[in-house]
């Protein structure tokens, strides 16, 4: 089964090698949809949905991943910042409170079927000042990740605590990617 994963994700590409799968990578062209009106899980489906759809269209035979996450605190989703004085924004919006984060994964097999899942993981921020964020840009990037943060990196600096999967704050559940490949 030829596997492709359409995500220039870092992380998401980690985690995938990690686990053992044997893929290709393939940036999906599609643009990705930010409407706030649209419920989180289905956000990211369908964003999920767009990016695997843009790539499995040029690559009949071929297993298609395609993956969106997304921060979310009191009905506002967060993306990636624009510059770092946007997600300085972010990090002071979720200092001392809790988030979700979800993601949305989609693979569309050569048949044409698809399955499309999210997966939700509650994240507790530690209380941030302004030392505490600027100490966390200096050992990580902050404007390719959602909501202006990575947990493995120098995740504890920030995150209090997780309800949930690890892997999903990171960009992937693996384990339910895992279940949807075996379930073709």
């Amino acid at each position: 089964m030829r596997l492709i994963l359409a995500s220039g994700s870092p992380r998401r590409r980690e985690l995938l090698a990690a686990a053992g799968v044997a893929f290709e990578v393939m940036i999906s062209p599609a643009e990705e949809i930010h409407d706030a009106s649209i419920p989180l899980a289905e956000l990211c489906e369908r964003n999920a949905e767009l990016k695997a759809a843009a790539v499995a269209a040029g690559q009949p035979g071929a297993v298609v991943i395609g993956a969106d996450t997304l921060v979310w605190i009191e009905g506002e989703p967060l993306g990636k910042p624009r510059d770092l004085a946007e997600a300085r924004e972010m990090l002071r919006k979720l200092g001392g409170r809790s988030h979700t984060v979800c993601t949305g994964v989609c693979a569309i097999f050569p048949d044409g079927r698809s399955e499309c899942f999210h997966e939700l993981t509650e994240v507790r921020f530690r209380a941030l000042d302004d030392a505490t964020i600027t100490a966390y840009f200096e050992k990580t990037d902050p404007l390719d990740k959602a909501g202006s943060y990575g947990i493995q990196d120098s995740g504890e600096m920030i995150v209090e605590g997780i309800d949930g999967a690890f892997d999903n704050v990171m960009g992937l559940p693996v384990a339910r990617v895992l279940r949807a490949l075996s379930s073709k």
